[in-house]
């Protein structure tokens, strides 16, 4: 994996991030749940993972939590003004179990698991 150097790490000052992996769930089940909440202000999209009705929109919204208290307590960004400008999805590993089948052979069974990025932004007020 490549360095950081410090010219990114001052362009990252403004952001603030939280990564949910090992989330036992298909990436493309997961992505959903990333789309509908990208872009949208961090209190729409906490009211959106209470009531919706896919499982995994709980753990989504501890992540979320996270990031949000990532950027109140380490970058002293203000909560109220914070939106979701990136939430992007990946693989993990792939756990594989087998299932017998007829005349002795055996099926895979595959069990996904993916990781969640959420990086937080707090919006610039326009000044009149």
């Amino acid at each position: 994996m490549d360095k950081v150097d410090s010219d990114n790490k001052k362009k990252d000052l403004g952001n603030s991030r939280a990564v949910g992996r090992m989330i036992r769930v298909s990436p493309i089940k997961l992505n959903y749940e990333a789309k509908a909440i990208r872009g949208k202000n961090v209190d729409d999209a906490l009211s959106y993972l209470e009531f919706s009705k896919r499982r995994i929109s709980l753990q989504v919204k501890k992540i979320l939590e996270s990031a949000i208290a990532n950027a109140e307590n380490n970058h002293s960004l203000d909560v109220d003004r914070l939106y979701i400008d990136e939430a992007y999805v990946g693989k993990n590993m792939v756990m594989k179990r087998w299932r017998p089948r007829a005349r002795g052979r055996a099926a895979k069974i595959l069990k996904p698991f993916s990781q969640i990025t959420i990086i937080l932004k707090e919006k610039i007020q326009k000044e009149d």
